[in-house]
């Protein structure tokens, strides 16, 4: 064995491979390869439906306390559906309810 390297450009018959085609892909092909490999599409998804906002009911009505209560939408529905066929506000439509409430209990 001899300490000397060998040189690469000794042997100028090596045949090189040939160069693969680095051209991009048509959508076309990129499109059947995922499809084919099931990858996820990154397109956009549709949002969900926005529900329907009530109207505002901002009044000035000398009520100032806040009142804030975990329900069900439901219920929230109904108070201001029952608001909304009376004429109330809702701050009334609430004392209105408990003020029945309350006669309820007592009787």
């Amino acid at each position: 064995m001899s300490g000397a390297r060998a040189s690469i450009f000794e042997d100028e018959d090596i045949e090189l491979p040939a160069v693969p085609d680095t051209s991009r892909p048509t959508p076309e092909q990129v499109r059947t390869l995922s499809e084919a490999a099931n990858f996820r599409s990154r397109e956009p998804q549709t949002p969900p439906p926005v529900q329907a906002r009530r109207r505002p009911h901002t009044y000035r009505t000398g009520r100032t306390a806040a009142f804030s209560a975990k329900t069900t939408p439901e219920t929230v529905d109904t108070l201001y559906a029952i608001a909304e066929q009376q004429g109330w506000k809702i701050g009334e439509t609430l004392e209105r309810a408990l003020a029945a409430l309350q006669r309820e209990l007592a009787g």
